[in-house]
């Protein structure tokens, strides 16, 4: 067991957030697949299977920033940020928007969210493992009604990230993190 330790360890201390992409060389769509299914291990406490997945390749991307785009001129957005976004998602092969559906309450809906966002974890370093670069973003308009739709999204999903998934287009320095901040209570 120390072996899967140490892997996980230095797995997860090599994970990194890299704009370093390649938009042009396509991701085996058996391994977005992949990646997502294994997203679904993330722990969920009420089991209520909360996430959702939109992959946007090829076009899609464009129509994916365009979307966004004009739901962000529809709330007064800066121009120059809504021409970022109209472009952005190109810079990858492939951007996989993830959801989380609204539970019956909102503490449901917040566990959602939780078990979501650790789903997106388990992606990333599942990408990662596998050589692939990504990026977890925030989406502009996570809850757009155009989106959603988009997306193939329930009402009332919240778009938890968007990840630019792709092959490297170099390689990102090493980061440093902070010390941990712990309160130990006897």
């Amino acid at each position: 067991m120390p072996d899967a330790v140490e892997t996980l360890d230095r797995l997860i201390r090599t994970r990194r957030t890299t704009k370093l992409l390649d938009p042009d060389t396509p991701v085996d769509p058996e391994v977005v697949a992949g990646l997502c299914e294994l997203a679904t291990w993330a722990p969920n406490h009420r089991r209520t299977e909360p996430w959702r997945f939109a992959v946007f390749t090829g076009d899609g991307r464009r129509v994916l920033g365009d979307t966004i785009a004009e739901e962000m001129v529809r709330h007064d957005a800066h121009e120059a940020k809504v021409l970022k976004t109209r472009t952005k998602y190109l810079r990858s092969a492939c951007v996989v928007v993830i959801g989380s559906i609204a539970g019956p309450d909102e503490v449901t809906t917040a566990e959602n969210r939780d078990a979501v966002a650790a789903g997106v974890s388990n992606l990333l370093l599942g990408a990662t493992a596998r050589g692939l670069a990504t990026l977890w973003s925030s989406v502009a308009t996570p809850t757009s009604p155009a989106l959603l739709d988009l997306c193939g999204f329930p009402e009332g999903t919240f778009a938890v990230g968007a990840v630019y998934l792709s092959h490297p287009a170099g390689t990102e320095p090493a980061g440093r993190r902070s010390a941990p901040l712990i309160r130990w209570i006897d």
